[in-house]
């Protein structure tokens, strides 16, 4: 099988320092991916860079077998969408700010209408359309800042730790919800988090990145389970915090 996302040899640097070192990542269609590493790791930088937002200072990215390192285009973009961890919401209602993305690529009035609504609806937040988004809880606002992703039907979708600010139980229902939707849309999924419960949860494959590099790769039971030397010490403190 063909991956929908392949990455050779990727380096990302700054102030001539190598943030990110990735000799060979693979993404396959409908693959949830969860990735993982301690603060500093480059995880954002990695989302970054997959997602054609930042361009590294080497190496390719293979999208279906196309080198699209070069394509940090507006229509090749258009592929992705990204939910930060910070909504970033506008200054609007809640549909505006769900319905900008599809204004902004022209579509008919009637179908922004249509999907807006269809996807606010999805995220349990129909009934918030004509709320004002800076009267919106953090819950809320998540859920308009994913929502407002999906609707533009990304092929792979970029999660960079959108539950983290997040209480307890409005995690836990909203990361039901997103992985109800990820299933039923079989939208390919790169998810970085530094929970692991979250990780457990909705990622099927996970990568541990640390200082840059990845460390381990492969299903998130096995690499939770048989963490290899390079990434055992950090995975075995996350699980000595939770018991």
């Amino acid at each position: 099988m063909t991956p929908l996302i392949t990455v050779k040899n990727l380096e990302v640097r700054a102030a001539k320092r190598n943030l990110l070192s990735i000799p060979y990542f693979e993404i396959q269609e409908g693959e949830i991916v969860g990735i993982m590493g301690p603060n500093g790791a480059g995880k954002s930088t990695f989302i970054k860079a997959l997602s054609l937002l930042e361009k590294p200072a080497q190496g390719t990215i293979f999208y279906k077998n196309q080198n699209i390192s070069d394509e940090l285009t507006l229509k090749m973009r258009r592929k992705f969408a990204v939910a930060m961890q910070q909504p970033l919401l506008l200054d609007t209602t809640v549909f505006q700010n769900v319905a900008i993305g599809l204004k902004l690529r022209n579509y008919p009035r009637q179908e922004v209408t249509q999907k807006v609504l269809f996807w606010l609806e999805k995220f349990r937040i129909g009934h918030l359309a004509k709320k004002h988004a800076a009267h919106l809880s953090g819950g809320e606002a998540q859920r308009v800042n994913l929502a407002r992703a999906m609707v533009l039907e990304p092929e792979v979708l970029f999660l960079d730790e959108p539950f983290s600010a997040l209480d307890f139980p409005t995690k836990v229902q909203l990361l039901k919800d997103i992985k109800s939707i990820i299933g039923q849309t079989k939208t390919t999924t790169v998810f970085v988090s530094h929970d692991l419960m979250e990780l457990k949860y909705l990622a099927e494959t996970l990568a541990i990145l640390i200082d840059g590099e990845l460390k381990q790769t492969g299903s998130t039971s096995e690499v939770l389970s048989s963490p290899n030397a390079s990434a055992s010490t950090f995975i075995n403190d996350w699980k000595s915090l939770l018991q």
